[in-house]
């Protein structure tokens, strides 16, 4: 069997990488940058003096793909969790908290019960939800369901802003419904949340690496491919900085961010807009029975994440606050955490993270540049949470399109 040459090692090429080398398959790995994970990794922080993630990355227990190569990769305990589906808000404008508590069951009954759905909706607001099963790939979310109200703005809006990094009035219905219909429309044992533990790179990457080392693969880090060698419908060389390897008779992933993908590929049709995501990590000892996931209506902050030693938060589509001053947008997160978490407390130590292109914005037009698997080149093949998987970029996607790509091979 040839070799199989992985291009980035971020979920994807990790995805794909250990997939192959599970079958046996001569893999060699490449990453340009110094660490493996691409937007999915963790750092000491010597602001904070902890290890913290560049992100929170939420993950669902209806995520397939994530459990596979978790379980793979022997770190299939590496996901906590409540064990029912329950999802905790509180609207910082007006002080009011509610739970939402879906059933386990794919009937949804919870939704006939005032005490275990959104405050002030009626069975008749979740029927509205019928438009958003198999809506036409054109479509926009505003075109497929009413966008107000209660159960817009306290459940649906957060939750797809969170899944699609994009404000979701104008996002792709299709790309919403296929999220929806893995995880809402199969009851609450399909979405309970699941944050990785104890970091982002002890779960994805770290054991993924040490997997790849026990089946033999080669793994490069700090080594960024300069150039695609291709000969009419083949690639036959990947010039490295340091050396040209021949792959006239192997067979190459690329799994690489969409930008490095259209520079090493001109003409390749891929998603060209992006929004943005800003994360904070604030040191302090989040209060005594804090849920570890909180939604947050009514301020800045959308979900607030509590741990041990630190209270992290995130904001989706944040396009309007990545160029803010660093210590007014700390103080804007902060007085929100303050006011969710009951703390009176002054703002303790902090960082603030910043993913300017964290992923494609998910209008139909962008979802529609997305590129498939397979190539005109008969040896390359992609893979990406950018790339043609059905779902928006989350990491379910991108561990899709690592394992579709070394299924192709």
């Amino acid at each position: 069997m040839t070799k199989v040459h992985v291009i980035g090692g971020g979920v994807a090429g990790l995805a794909a990488a250990t997939a192959l080398a599970e079958k046996g398959v001569d893999v060699a790995l490449s990453e340009g940058a110094p660490q493996a994970g691409g937007r999915c990794r963790s750092y000491f922080d010597p602001v904070l003096g902890q290890v913290i993630d560049n992100g929170n990355h939420l993950v669902l227990s209806g995520n397939h793909a994530v459990v596979t190569y978790l379980t793979r990769i022997g770190a299939g305990d590496a996901l906590a969790g409540p064990d029912k589906a329950r999802f905790d808000f509180v609207d910082v404008a007006t002080g009011e908290r509610w739970t939402i508590l879906p059933n386990a069951g794919p009937v949804p009954w919870w939704v006939t019960r005032a005490d275990r759905r959104v405050p002030d909706t009626t069975l008749g607001d979740y029927l509205g939800l019928a438009g958003m099963v198999f809506p036409p790939a054109s479509k926009r979310i505003d075109e497929a369901m009413r966008c107000e109200g209660p159960l817009w703005e306290r459940l649906m809006r957060p939750f797809l802003l969170a899944a699609l990094n994009t404000e979701p009035e104008n996002a792709s219905a299709a790309l919403a419904a296929s999220v929806i219909r893995e995880t809402l429309a199969k009851g609450g044992r399909a979405y309970r949340p699941r944050i990785a533990h104890p970091t982002l790179a002890a779960a994805f990457v770290d054991p993924a690496l040490a997997y790849l080392q026990s089946k033999g693969t080669s793994v490069t880090l700090g080594r960024r491919l300069r150039r695609i060698v291709l000969d009419g419908t083949r690639v036959i060389a990947l010039e490295f900085p340091d050396r040209v390897v021949d792959v006239s008779q192997d067979t190459v992933i690329l799994a690489v961010p969409p930008w490095a993908a259209q520079e090493l590929l001109p003409g390749l049709s891929a998603p060209d807009e992006f929004r943005s995501i800003v994360n904070a990590h604030f040191r302090i000892a989040p209060p005594p029975e804090t849920p570890s996931m909180l939604g947050v209506v009514g301020g800045t902050v959308e979900w607030i994440f509590a741990f041990p030693d630190r209270v992290a938060i995130t904001v989706s589509g944040a396009d309007r606050l990545v160029d803010m001053d660093r210590d007014a947008l700390a103080a804007l997160l902060w007085r929100d955490v303050a006011a969710a978490l009951r703390i009176d407390a002054p703002m303790p130590a902090w960082q603030i993270v910043k993913e300017r292109r964290a992923t494609f914005a998910a209008f139909p037009e962008q979802d529609a540049k997305r590129p498939a698997a397979r190539t005109r080149w008969s040896n390359l093949l992609l893979a990406g949470d950018w790339t043609a998987t059905g779902l928006p970029a989350t990491i379910e996607g991108a561990v899709r399109s690592g394992h579709k790509a070394a299924a192709l091979i």
